[in-house]
């Protein structure tokens, strides 16, 4: 019985860790691509190991576009995604507070409106949106990339909802027992205590925002506001010879603060995930 059991954990861990290396593989081969020239990145190796090392990718990639470096593209798609991250946490953080713990008329109306935007794919609102903020003169800029991201997210907003039903509803009577308003609970409170549900937003959110193409493509319309993800997506010309590597090397410093991201926060994802709150 023990050799079974230590056969079937080894078959066990040879399996995950393969799969684990399938859905990696891409990934290391775009990081192997970033060392690699043109000729090798075409030829479609499998091979991770570059023939020849080719460290000026980095270079060439973050010399960047007319006069423009990456430094510049990193920092708009930066500055774009703290600030639309920031505006997701609390606006969902209040909305879930007041649709969880606040009690108002049409309460459940509201709730299920929430629950009907998450069901409208992008590509439905997308023309919408994009004749408001013109006509409301905010095209090209940065306003319509940030400025729905205050107004709350259906799906953190639900997530938060659901973290809150496990903290206890006495902690609110024991607050406004001591005289503390629906405010100073959410903020003494609730938000203090809503902290894994937060740092999983922050992570989750980060990630869209920083990966996003379609909207930066649509809104910014001047080389110098681009975003990372415009950038890179300009090394890919028709009109003349793709430069693959200096691609990829770009697309590789772009992981970087997902990845620091994710690795700082990580135990808090978990938590976040894992759990729904404290219980009574």
């Amino acid at each position: 019985m023990k050799t079974k059991r230590v056969i079937s954990k080894t078959l066990y861990h040879v399996l995950v860790l393969a799969f684990g290396f399938i859905m990696v593989y891409p990934v290391l081969w775009m990081i192997s691509g970033s060392f690699k020239d043109n000729a090798e990145i075409l030829r479609g190796t499998l091979s991770l190991i570059p023939q020849n090392l080719k460290l000026s990718n980095y270079t060439t990639g973050w010399s960047g576009f007319g006069g423009i470096t990456f430094a510049t593209f990193f920092k708009n798609s930066f500055v774009i995604t703290t600030v639309a991250t920031f505006g997701c946490v609390v606006s969902s953080a209040l909305v879930a507070y007041a649709l969880s713990r606040v009690k108002f008329r049409d309460r459940k109306f509201w709730f299920i409106c929430m629950l009907a935007t998450m069901m409208l794919p992008t590509q439905v609102i997308m023309i919408p949106q994009y004749l408001i903020y013109y006509r409301l003169g905010l095209v090209p800029g940065y306003v319509p990339l940030i400025l729905p991201y205050f107004c709350g997210q259906a799906f953190f907003i639900y997530q938060m909802m659901q973290f809150m039903q496990g903290i206890p509803k006495e902690l609110d009577e024991a607050a406004k027992i001591d005289g503390c308003s629906k405010y100073r609970i959410f903020t003494s409170i609730i938000f203090p205590l809503l902290k894994p549900s937060i740092v999983t937003t922050i992570i989750i959110q980060f990630y869209w925002k920083w990966d996003d193409y379609m909207g930066p493509l649509l809104y910014l319309s001047r080389p110098k506001s681009y975003t990372a993800s415009i950038a890179i997506k300009l090394f890919a010309d028709a009109a003349s010879v793709t430069d693959y590597g200096a691609m990829f090397a770009m697309s590789t410093l772009s992981l970087i603060p997902v990845f620091l991201i994710f690795l700082v926060f990580n135990r808090y994802l978990v938590q976040g995930v894992g759990t729904s709150g404290l219980k009574g």
